[in-house]
């Protein structure tokens, strides 16, 4: 298969906010519940227009089929969550002593198990690294957390964080110590 990834850009809101319902929809299913996915859905799992407006974002394109998924990173303290996550914190990372995060990988399932993920988190442990980092975390899916762990992040614990819809969902903080 041929992908290209770029930078997303703030015109493929849209697209990216239905790939991102989809695909948690129905590549979560086994790991939560549908309360938990539709309460977490357009604010843990969003679109962050900061990361697309800061070109961290990035978009994997298949002729054809248009956007199949999207992940990034950010040098923002927000560990995850869209636009609408409360707790959000806009401020710059120190790459001399802070982690770079990685942020919102979401593939159509469809195009899952296909390598995308992979290819993706190469670019932008690649672009982290680029600008200074040394180290990454993240916040996983217990879904995502397998392909973090095959790429060297370490972190078990499950976390509680809250839900607009008075539920709580389960998380995995992770780190890679040198990118």
């Amino acid at each position: 298969m041929t992908y290209s990834v770029r930078k997303a850009t703030l015109h493929d809101v849209p697209v990216l906010e239905r790939l991102i319902t989809e695909s948690a929809r129905v590549l979560t299913r086994e790991d939560y519940t549908d309360s938990e996915i539709e309460g977490a859905i357009g604010t843990a799992w969003g679109v962050d227009t900061e990361m697309v407006r800061d070109g961290t974002y990035y978009v994997v394109e298949s002729e054809g089929d248009g956007v199949v998924a999207c992940g990034g990173w950010s040098r923002r303290k927000t560990l995850f969550g869209g636009d609408r996550q409360q707790g959000r914190e806009s401020g710059v990372l120190d790459p001399s002593h802070e982690s770079a995060r990685i942020r919102a990988f979401f593939v159509r399932p469809n195009w899952a198990r296909r390598g995308i993920g992979r290819l993706l988190l190469q670019r932008c442990e690649e672009e982290a690294r680029s600008h200074g980092f040394k180290s990454a975390e993240l916040v996983a899916t217990l879904t995502g957390q397998r392909l973090y762990r095959a790429f060297g992040y370490v972190g078990d614990e499950r976390v509680d964080y809250p839900l607009p819809n008075g539920m709580t969902i389960q998380f995995v903080p992770m780190r890679k110590a040198q990118l």
